[in-house]
């Protein structure tokens, strides 16, 4: 019987490069939550709490982002997976990642999480007991906060969702390679030479698309990790799209060429979508649901995949560098990303009161979370104990040259910087 190769249980390096422009566009996305969990609490979508100004007024300029933020972040996280498991072992690789990911998480559902389903009962329920009554519930995992029929699940990771996800794709991910071993190489290779021209299009909006309409009616989004197949079934195979296309650098480059075209046929999308949703409920004669219905999943998973070239191919051109900006926002982003919405949630209950006009009150949302979670995170970073609860390494590196350290570990020297 043959002996697997030493290496065989890693993904091998096929064209190594530097992906300074995707760590861009990971602070980038990760950023823009605090605008588009801001205006959440505006528009008419469900949300924890909401403003007595909500309505449908910025809507359209919130599904700028919708369709597409959420992938993106996870196919950069599976190129950032796929170069760690270039150079440490599977187990190695899985620990690591379990210890970035699953503290934080367990902290933030036990710290974080809490006061956005306090203010949330409070608003809804007309809730009249302390924080630290309401506490006392959500650790005991009270289910009688219903409202219509719907019971708030305590405790929740409300938008750690994103967290307990890439750990459970990270899990999968091990298994894969564990399994698989150098052909993993192999298929990145040959998914390297198949998408080119128009298969950089067709080939993932045909998944994208046929995950859409065979799923989407039957598991709508719930960001519950065991009943949200939708979900798992676009957002995995974006994951494991970008481990298998991290190392194929001519595929990053093609991307340059097509940023205009894919930026016109997003936006083109979005125009359709926009007026797809905007139409009566009876302009669309009966016999033509199912038709209509299925050509918008289409069109949004077109927007999808558009709007995700159309940001890797303009960064790819533009932001391939690295700088101090860089080092020191990718190791705030995770950070920043775990407190904001609870201060996103806070600040908009105890600014209700005040009467404020939306936009007014809006700006100072913004302003005030993006001040106080760098602040937050100017704390944590110089704490030890506090570091691993928010997602950062506790390598033993001065401050002023702390570099990438994330929701995974910082790979290896000589290789890409990205950390998602």
């Amino acid at each position: 019987m043959r002996t697997m190769p030493e290496q065989s249980n890693r993904l091998q390096p096929a064209n190594a490069s530097r992906l300074y422009f995707l760590d861009w566009v990971r602070i980038f996305a990760f950023m823009l939550l605090i605008f588009y969990h801001t205006g959440m609490y505006y528009v008419t979508w469900d949300f924890h709490i909401k403003s007595p100004f909500a309505s449908d007024t910025i809507e359209p300029l919130m599904m700028l982002s919708s369709p597409w933020r959420l992938s993106l972040l996870f196919l950069i996280s599976g190129v950032a997976s796929s170069f760690m498991l270039d150079k440490i072992p599977v187990g190695t690789f899985l620990r690591m990642r379990s210890r970035r990911l699953l503290i934080p998480l367990l902290f933030g559902m036990l710290v974080i999480v809490p006061p956005q389903s306090y203010f949330e009962v409070i608003e809804k329920l007309n809730y009249q007991g302390s924080f630290i009554d309401f506490m006392g519930r959500y650790l005991g995992a009270y289910h009688g906060f219903c409202k219509d029929g719907h019971c708030l699940t305590l405790p929740t990771w409300n938008h750690l969702w994103f967290v307990s996800y890439l750990w459970a794709y990270t899990v999968v991910l091990g298994g894969l390679v564990m399994l698989l071993g150098a052909r993993m190489r192999n298929w990145s290779d040959a998914l390297g030479r198949t998408l080119t021209g128009w298969k950089i299009y067709t080939l993932p909006l045909i998944v994208l698309a046929v995950e859409r309409i065979a799923l989407f009616s039957l598991f709508p989004s719930t960001h519950d990790l065991v009943y949200d197949w939708f979900n798992h079934a676009n957002y995995f195979f974006l994951f494991v799209l970008g481990v298998l296309l991290a190392r194929q650098s001519q595929f990053w480059m093609r991307l340059d060429a097509l940023r205009w075209m894919s930026f016109g046929i997003a936006i083109s999308c979005w125009a359709f979508l926009m007026t797809y949703f905007a139409l009566p409920d009876t302009i669309i004669p009966e016999s033509q649901l199912i038709f209509w219905r299925d050509l918008q999943r289409i069109v949004f998973a077109l927007c999808e995949w558009s709007a995700i070239l159309t940001v890797c191919g303009f960064a790819h051109r533009h932001l391939q560098f690295d700088s101090s900006q860089r080092r020191y926002l990718t190791d705030a982003v995770f950070p920043v990303y775990i407190v904001h919405q609870t201060l996103i949630i806070t600040m908009a209950h105890l600014l209700k009161p005040v009467g404020m006009s939306a936009l007014r009150e809006g700006m100072i949302i913004v302003i005030l979370t993006f001040t106080l979670s760098f602040g937050i995170y100017e704390i944590v970073r110089r704490i030890w104990l506090l570091r691993p609860l928010f997602g950062l390494s506790n390598a033993n590196r001065p401050i002023a040259k702390t570099t990438a350290a994330t929701p995974v570990a910082p790979p290896p020297s000589g290789q890409t910087a990205i950390n998602a």
